[in-house]
């Protein structure tokens, strides 16, 4: 089983926790060389500024996250409406990946993505929310009851005990 990444959304449809599992992209043969300069009389002309690849990697996250809340937002309701009123919605799978979904009563979207061939997740998803989510973020005093403005999460303890409980899945 491989998990590709997991999200949290609030009841306000805000992403407040993302984590990706998957590799970063090797740097490409064109980052490592240094440029070359046709006339070595000429001055070295400088390179057009680029955002840095923290702020695209936050930019794609976010996006992401958008395109995942929306795709899980458009199947239920139409779940609902073909369905009844009944939450059967637990998950979907694509050729690539699978995702599987479950929501709390107080409105929380646990997403999950992974490999094709795993199983339903629903169980896994709610036990990261019974153990870890209520147990490092709901009772700690100091995490704030809402995320204005997609403020995430940051909460050390809740982070660890997360991606040990992945990794002990994979």
């Amino acid at each position: 089983m491989v998990v590709y990444s997991f999200y949290i959304f609030d009841r306000h449809t805000e992403c407040i926790y993302s984590k990706s599992w998957l590799p970063p992209p090797a740097a490409s043969s064109t980052d490592i060389l240094p440029p070359t300069h046709p006339h070595p009389q000429q001055p070295p002309q400088q390179p057009p500024q680029q955002p840095t690849s923290s702020i695209l990697t936050q930019k794609q996250s976010s996006d992401n996250a958008k395109l995942i809340f929306g795709t899980v937002f458009s199947l239920r309701n139409m779940v609902r409406k073909l369905g009844g009123s009944d939450d059967a919605f637990i998950s979907y799978r694509t050729a690539q990946y699978k995702l599987h979904y479950y929501e709390t009563a107080s409105n929380l979207r646990f997403v999950m993505l992974t490999d094709v061939a795993t199983l339903s997740m629903r169980n896994v998803l709610h036990q990261i929310y019974i153990n870890l989510w209520v147990e490092y973020v709901v009772k700690n005093p100091l995490s704030p009851v809402e995320h204005k403005g997609g403020e995430g999460v940051r909460n050390e303890l809740f982070e660890l005990g997360l991606d040990q409980f992945v990794r002990g899945l994979m």
